[in-house]
């Protein structure tokens, strides 16, 4: 129970998947967390599968500057703090470039990258009263390599990397104690992937790509959040951890 005790700790997308796993493991760990998602029927049952602190369920469309800053409010009338933002939310649609509309363009962006500069903004002062805040960020192995029919989520993905880089550079030059970190999943068992690793052929030409011959659980991925998380990385900022059973090292 000691490693995120007294811990204050947000987590979007926390409805189901990487993000419940989270969550839950912060739950734990001790930390009272904040889940945040916009499916808000999913979002209840996570609130209800956490043990310990009163934790809080609240619906977030990530895309929605106003939705973030009553969230800071709302945290900083409560606790006068954050601890821990994990910016998990994230989606993508594949197709090729000339197959991919503007608005389908803009809705990946704005889902998987514009919401990470959301609430790194909103939470950043939160953050900094903590003395000990941790950033982790939601990329991909597509924010490192690409692949055929990824344009907008590679170039979402990208720019979570780099951007989780300069944040730990502006908040190392300002002493506010915050480090930022982000994480690269490969193929993961999620609902939202579930449907197309259920498709034999799918899931075949998936598998060829990962050296360890398995698809990735939720709370592997959590596992290594949760270790970004917390002060056994403490001497970790701006850096990037890949969990893809050794896609990206071939």
């Amino acid at each position: 129970m000691s490693r995120f005790a007294d811990r204050i700790a947000l987590v979007t997308g926390a409805a189901s998947g990487i993000g419940l796993a989270t969550a839950r493991g912060l739950a734990d760990g001790g930390a009272t967390v904040f889940l945040a998602d916009r499916d808000v029927e999913a979002l209840k049952a996570a609130r209800e599968s956490l043990a310990g602190a009163p934790h809080e369920a609240i619906p977030l469309d990530v895309t929605d500057e106003q939705g973030w800053v009553a969230l800071a409010e709302r945290i900083r009338a409560r606790f006068g703090k954050l601890d821990i933002l994990v910016n998990n939310a994230g989606f993508g649609k594949f197709a090729a470039i000339t197959d991919t509309t503007l608005d389908q363009w803009r809705s990946i962006i704005a889902v998987n990258l514009d919401s990470v500069f959301l609430g790194t903004k909103h939470m950043m002062p939160l953050l900094a009263a903590s003395g000990c805040g941790a950033i982790v960020n939601m990329s991909s192995i597509r924010g490192i390599v690409a692949g055929a029919n990824t344009g907008s989520y590679s170039a979402a993905k990208g720019g979570v990397r780099m951007f989780t880089k300069v944040t730990a550079l502006e908040c190392a030059a300002a002493g506010n104690g915050v480090r930022a970190n982000s994480v690269h999943p490969g193929h993961i068992a999620t609902p939202l992937t579930a449907p197309a690793y259920a498709d034999p052929e799918i899931a075949k030409a998936l598998l060829a790509d990962v050296p360890l011959g398995r698809i990735g659980q939720a709370d592997e991925v959590a596992d290594a959040i949760l270790f970004l998380a917390s002060d056994e990385s403490r001497y970790m900022t701006g850096a990037e951890l890949v969990i893809d059973g050794g896609t990206t090292a071939q």
